[in-house]
């Protein structure tokens, strides 16, 4: 079942993503949760900020990613409701995977399973 809002990812083109992460952290008080070349985010009260800097903003807007267990039977889930599985399951590292699906309307669902993410973290 989707559990909650976790990822609003912010697509950046920025050409120094470490100087970004700096900007960031100093107006959200606090560091990074996880830290790669290709994707920096942050924890904010159980939601995630997330940057991406291959992104182009304008184009792709915010991408939202919703918390889930078990990222297979939920795609194989949903794509029986209707969905169309948009790419291909994806590991991102350190056990974060990640999937798209278009619903019946074509709109884009973001399904994403993350053993790092604490919801219930208070920062």
């Amino acid at each position: 079942m989707i559990k909650g809002l976790r990822s609003a990812i912010y697509p950046l083109r920025v050409p120094d993503l470490q100087a970004a992460k700096a900007w960031y952290s100093q107006v959200l008080g606090q560091e990074p949760y996880f830290d790669q070349p290709f994707y920096v985010g942050f924890n904010l009260g159980g939601f995630e900020l997330g940057l991406w800097p291959e992104g182009e903003p304008g184009t792709a807007g915010c991408r939202v990613y919703w918390g889930v267990e078990g990222i297979e039977a939920e795609v194989a889930r949903i794509v029986q409701l209707g969905a169309q599985l948009h790419g291909k399951i994806e590991d991102v590292g350190e056990g974060i995977r990640m999937a798209d699906l278009r619903d019946p309307y074509g709109n884009l669902l973001g399904l994403i399973e993350n053993p790092l993410f604490d919801a219930h973290a208070v920062r």
